[in-house]
């Protein structure tokens, strides 16, 4: 079981799909990776040698911001756009599209207007 960055990543997945287990990688982040590393991405995770597994852990913690330091970036780049009072921090702060999606016919479980799918809504007459 190869960790890297505090991740386990999984062992019968081909190393270049187990690399984006890891918060902040991607796919072609992993192939750009692999390619410093010089290791084939065809391999499997655990047909990896503790060197090749070395490589790759120094070359993404140097090189790139992961997990825990970019969850926390990105989590304090929100709050400084609520802070500031900006049209996206707003948008952050009640939970709506913040990238000018419209929101008419779209995210209406988000606005709170949520429609169950039942038939037209009329009730039937029961007869007496």
């Amino acid at each position: 079981m190869a960790r890297i960055a505090g991740v386990t990543i999984p062992n019968d997945k081909r190393i270049v799909i187990a690399l984006t287990y890891v918060y902040g990688v991607g796919g072609p982040t992993a192939k750009k990776i692999l390619a410093q590393a010089g290791v084939d991405e065809s391999i499997r995770t655990k047909d990896l040698t503790d060197d090749q597994v070395n490589g790759i852990r120094t070359l993404l913690e140097k090189n790139f911001r992961l997990e825990g330091d970019l969850r926390r970036d990105k989590l304090s780049n929100i709050k400084r756009l609520k802070e500031i009072g900006s049209y996206r921090g707003t948008r952050h702060a009640k939970g709506l599209p913040v990238r000018g999606q419209r929101t008419k016919s779209n995210s209406r479980t988000v606005r709170g207007n949520m429609r169950k799918t039942m038939g037209s809504g009329r009730r039937t007459l029961t007869k007496t």
